[in-house]
């Protein structure tokens, strides 16, 4: 689980330095900045989606197998 709040830090720190550098994108009136900027906190966004999705996978998994005796 190391690994994934590592994961999940970066991830959430790239996101913060991506918003602040859209918030002054817009408030400079910078549309292609800001275009790109958008574009990488989406990416991040999904890549987070994805790590959690995959930890919900692996907690479910490991519990069934508990469940089911095996």
């Amino acid at each position: 689980m190391g690994s994934l709040n590592s994961a999940l830090t970066f991830l959430w720190a790239l996101l913060g330095t991506r918003v602040s550098r859209l918030q002054e994108a817009r408030s400079s009136r910078d549309r292609g900045a800001s275009a790109v900027e958008l574009a990488i906190i989406t990416a991040v966004i999904l890549g987070i989606a994805g790590i959690v999705l995959a930890a919900i996978n692996i907690f479910v998994t490991n519990e069934s197998a508990k469940i089911s005796g095996g």
